[in-house]
């Protein structure tokens, strides 16, 4: 996978499909994109031995994502992290065999530097924010795996580990550092940068591996890190090994994890390439994929995403399922709309509003979801279920406004109801025209368990906070709901008639678009982080907040900022007052 590079620019052959809009920025460069596959990796080594995985960082230093820096140190910007996405999903589907996962370095002295500062100082603020929130999605995504897919992940640390790097160690579910006098774990952002560590780093530290406050106070303001016993003993790394005995170590543990855990049975699925077939004309482009369909109009700061439902022919044994591999609807339409969602992100940042819609049969999402839950013991089925998971998650997040606009011919229904529910607004029209169908909402068995929010309930539940048992009782509804049923229901926010329904919808555009974005996200990341605090959603919260203040603050990001400056022969200039 290549993108847009990072220091030097890399050669024509080295150069990649994945290049990137500079920045995130429309009109600077080619537009980043997401997919790749081991084949075209340049920063990673993955070798199999049984039932153990052995992913090694091996960064190209000359390969970065855009012109203007080097990936010295294993430092990493975003091309090397979507390697690593794609690394932590294709272990989960195309290898079940795979129990046991070690992370390491293939470079001598150094395991990873963290994120690559010369690439964060001359990003724009809205490229370092989605950096760090895509940064944060795998590390989650990787946690996942161990937790769910029985896929244990170690850290082999053979060399330095600060920042980033030391970030993607906490996210595994053990750490190992070689005690050789040099190798060390540390959190440099604060003492160097004037910034956080900004993939959850702080939040892993005290809440995952519960260090003591004080202690991790310490520790998060020593640049030069913490070695060898003392990092055991303070609780950052689980064992640190003299290098005479390293290998050996990792080896047997690993060997261990993976004996302790269930066999899932084969063969893998191969996850085919996505294909999108995109357009530029003026101001609109899209994107079509199979059974999602993108549509950006730059100079209305819109975009519409449409999901297309299932054709009512799929399986519903797991054998059936696991024959149609990477083209079961379930998989291919969410993995679309995981790229789609990506696409937005990084390569159209003005754009305000994400308008929702689909188009099926409800009933044909309604037996999609019954066959998935029906066979939700089969492993193939569950990495379904869970990157379903992961994708609305992803939407959760997404820095934009979004409105569902539920219509005649729509099928939000089970799966595809999740997304009107992860809208801050849904519009049902009430009602049809020239004899059609009228639309109609419909709920599934998905709806009420395995696609939970990060703050680990269902969005029906998150929904009716003040009456659990509104969420519990809508089990009974079992078929469709007209407007006017889902008004009453609490399951739509508004159902004007076909008479209103252009102008209503038009006007809640126009004046939704209108107001400061900055306001916007704030309200709305507000809102959706309702209900329990979780790990995950102090993670997401304390990013979406406090690491996008500091990243505009001049501490950091001013002329003579701490990372603006980082590298000079100066020293930063700070403004001392607290705020």
């Amino acid at each position: 996978m290549r993108m847009e590079a990072t220091t030097s620019p890399p050669s024509a052959a080295a150069a990649p499909q994945t290049r990137a809009r500079d920045e995130g920025s429309p009109g600077e460069g080619a537009p980043l994109r997401f997919e790749t596959e081991p084949g075209r990796y340049r920063h990673w080594k993955l070798s199999f031995e049984g039932a153990i995985a052995r992913v090694a960082m091996d960064v190209d230093e000359e390969a970065p994502m855009r012109p203007g820096y080097q990936l010295k140190l294993n430092s990493y910007d975003l091309a090397v992290d979507i390697e690593l996405a794609d690394i932590v999903q294709r272990l989960r589907f195309e290898h079940p065999e795979v129990k046991a996962v070690v992370v390491t370095s293939a470079q001598p002295r150094i395991f990873c530097a963290g994120a690559n500062i010369y690439m964060l100082g001359s990003s724009t603020h809205a490229f370092k924010v989605n950096f760090c929130k895509f940064t944060n999605e795998t590390r989650l995504a990787l946690e996942e795996a161990c937790a769910e897919s029985g896929q244990r992940y170690l850290a082999a640390l053979n060399g330095v580990a600060s920042g980033g790097g030391y970030e993607l160690a906490l996210a595994c579910e053990e750490i190992f550092l070689c005690d050789d006098g040099s190798s060390a774990v540390s959190f440099p952002e604060t003492p160097l940068l004037a910034v956080l560590p900004g993939t959850g780093g702080l939040t892993r530290l005290v809440d995952k591996r519960k260090v003591r406050r004080d202690i991790a106070d310490v520790f998060s303001t020593l640049a030069e890190g913490v070695r060898g016993k003392r990092a055991q003993a303070w609780g950052l790394v689980d064992s640190a090994i003299p290098k005479s005995r390293f290998d050996q170590a990792v080896a047997q543990r690993a060997a261990e994890l993976a004996a302790s855990t269930p066999d899932r049975e084969g063969p893998g699925v191969k996850l085919a390439p996505l294909e999108a077939r995109r357009e530029e004309k003026g101001d609109v482009s899209t994107s079509a994929y199979r059974h999602v369909s993108l549509r950006v109009d730059s100079a209305a700061r819109t975009a519409e995403i449409r999901v297309l439902g299932p054709d009512g022919s799929g399986p519903s044994d797991a054998a059936g399922m696991r024959r149609a591999g990477a083209d079961l609807w379930a998989l291919r339409a969410f993995r679309e709309l995981d790229d789609a969602l990506l696409d937005l992100r990084f390569n159209h940042p003005a754009v305000g509003l994400v308008l929702l819609r689909t188009s099926g049969s409800p009933d044909a999402v309604r037996a999609a979801d019954e066959a998935l839950w029906a066979n939700r013991d089969d492993w193939f089925v569950k990495e379904v279920l869970l990157h379903m998971r992961r994708v609305l998650k992803r939407l959760d997040l997404t820095a934009r406004s979004v409105f569902a606009l539920i219509e005649p011919g729509s099928c939000f229904a089970g799966s595809l109801f999740e997304l009107a529910l992860a809208a801050d607004r849904s519009y049902m029209l009430d009602g049809g025209e020239d004899g059609a169908e009228p639309a109609a909402i419909a709920l599934s068995a998905l709806n009420f368990g395995p696609l939970v929010m990060s703050n680990g309930l269902t969005r029906l539940a998150s929904r009716f906070l003040a009456a659990p048992e509104r969420a519990l009782a809508l089990k009974e509804k079992t078929g469709l709901l007209s407007a006017e049923e889902a008004l009453e229901e609490g399951l739509c926010t508004f159902t004007p008639d076909a008479m209103d329904w252009d102008d209503e919808v038009r006007l809640a555009i126009e004046e939704r678009v209108s107001l400061s974005p900055d306001a916007l996200t704030g309200m709305e990341a507000s809102l959706r982080f309702c209900g329990p605090e979780t790990m995950e959603t102090k993670i997401f919260s304390r990013l979406s907040a406090w690491q996008n203040w500091i990243f505009q603050r001049p501490n950091a990001v001013g002329p003579r900022g701490a990372l603006t400056v980082y590298g000079r022969p100066e020293r930063p200039e700070f403004d001392w007052r607290r705020t």
